[in-house]
């Protein structure tokens, strides 16, 4: 699921350079019912993996902060990038946005290569699971920045999702968080999905 949307935001792209913008609108519904799927699959994916990981020391039932961040993220920058289809330059820069807040997990999938115990802190946990989204809203940034482009719509966008991001890191470390996640994850377990 979360590899056909970056082909249909690979598609849309490539639509719009061509001066597709008729089809690029068609292709634009089919990506929001898409990411309506996405919207059930990712947790019911997310649920279905830390179930059969539940009593192995992989297991890691606290991480749903982190799928819940990124699928959150995800879903209302997309709205407000649909909502902003009439400003271009912002539509852009949100539904880009909203992909990236989605690349986390390649991104932390490096880190646990190089580090696969991961560090303690929240500070540092964060850094070690966002540090691939850190760096490209950065680099964003730093473009439209530098050219003198930087919208509101880029700033608040970033500000929100990277305090969100901040968020699943404290969340990931409570203890109340991991024993309603655990209890979550149990029910999931037994209800034979």
């Amino acid at each position: 699921m979360f590899a056909g949307w970056l082909l249909i935001v690979t598609v849309q792209v490539l639509l719009v350079l061509k001066d597709r913008v008729a089809w690029h609108r068609k292709l634009g519904w089919f990506g929001l019912g898409w990411a309506c799927l996405m919207a059930v699959m990712g947790p019911w994916a997310a649920l279905a993996s830390d179930a059969v990981n539940l009593h192995l020391p992989s297991g890691d039932e606290a991480f749903l902060s982190v799928q819940i961040v990124d699928l959150g993220g995800f879903l209302l920058l997309l709205a407000w990038g649909i909502l902003l289809r009439t400003n271009p330059a912002a539509h852009k820069r949100i539904m880009i946005l909203a992909t990236v807040s989605l690349a986390d997990p390649g991104f932390a999938r490096f880190t646990q290569w190089l580090w696969p115990t991961g560090p303690n802190g929240v500070l540092l946990w964060f850094l070690w699971i966002f540090y691939g989204n850190v760096l490209l809203f950065t680099l964003m940034i730093a473009w439209d920045w530098s050219r003198g482009r930087l919208m509101p719509q880029m700033v608040s966008a970033t500000a929100g999702l990277l305090g969100a991001e901040y968020l699943a890191s404290l969340l990931h470390s409570w203890g109340p968080w991991k024993a309603l996640t655990l209890r979550w994850v149990q029910a999931w377990a037994r209800s034979n999905w």
